[in-house]
C-alpha cells in the first residue's frame, strides 16, 4: 500500500466534558494518543473539550477527521461503534452526545463554508454515566485501549504511520 500522507491533512478530535464521567472519554483518549505517539506532521490529535463552533478554523483544511466521542446508541455500557461519512450527519439528527448540538452545528457550519473533511469517522463508546462526576465509570474506562486502537486503526488505512514513544 502506497502512502497517502503527503496529500492529506489529518484531525484528530476528541470531544467531550471531562467533569461529566464518560462523556470526558473523547478528551481521555485524546491525550492517551498524545502521550503514547508520535504523528507525522500531517496529522493533528487536539483534545476539543467542549468548543463546538470555536473549533470551525480547525476543521479549514482537514481533509481526514477523526471524532472520537461519548455516543448514545441505547445499547450496553462500553459498547465501542463506528460511523463514517454519511452516517454522521444522520446520526446526529439524534441525540448522540450530549453536546450534539455543538458538534452537527460545527460540522454543518462547515460544510456551508466548503470546508468539509473529504472523509470522517466517529470512534465513539455508549457511556454508562454522564453524571456531573469525575472519573470514567469501570465499563468505558475497560475500553480506552480499544478506542485507542480503533484510532490507529482509522489512521493506518489512510495512510498514515504512527510511531509509538518509548
Amino acid at each position: 500500500m502506497t502512502s497517502i500522507q503527503p496529500q492529506i491533512s489529518v484531525l484528530v478530535l476528541g470531544i467531550g466534558n471531562l467533569v461529566m464521567s464518560d462523556d470526558g472519554v473523547g478528551v481521555i483518549v485524546a491525550q492517551k494518543l498524545q502521550q503514547s505517539y508520535r504523528f507525522p506532521d500531517n496529522v493533528e490529535v487536539m483534545d476539543g473539550g467542549t468548543l463546538g463552533l470555536d473549533l470551525l478554523p480547525k476543521l479549514e483544511n482537514v481533509s481526514h477527521l477523526i471524532l472520537i466521542d461519548a455516543v448514545e446508541t441505547g445499547k450496553k455500557a462500553g459498547t465501542c461503534i463506528r460511523l463514517f461519512g454519511q452516517e454522521l450527519p444522520i446520526a446526529l439528527e439524534t441525540k448522540i452526545s450530549p453536546h450534539q448540538m455543538g458538534l452537527k452545528d460545527l460540522l454543518a457550519v462547515s460544510e456551508l463554508m466548503g470546508h468539509s473533511p473529504r472523509e470522517m469517522v466517529l470512534i465513539g463508546v455508549q457511556p454508562g454515566s454522564i453524571e456531573m462526576e469525575i472519573g470514567l465509570t469501570p465499563e468505558v474506562e475497560a475500553q480506552l485501549d480499544t478506542l485507542v486502537s480503533n484510532v490507529l486503526i482509522e489512521l493506518k488505512n489512510w495512510g498514515v504511520v504512527v510511531i509509538p514513544l518509548p
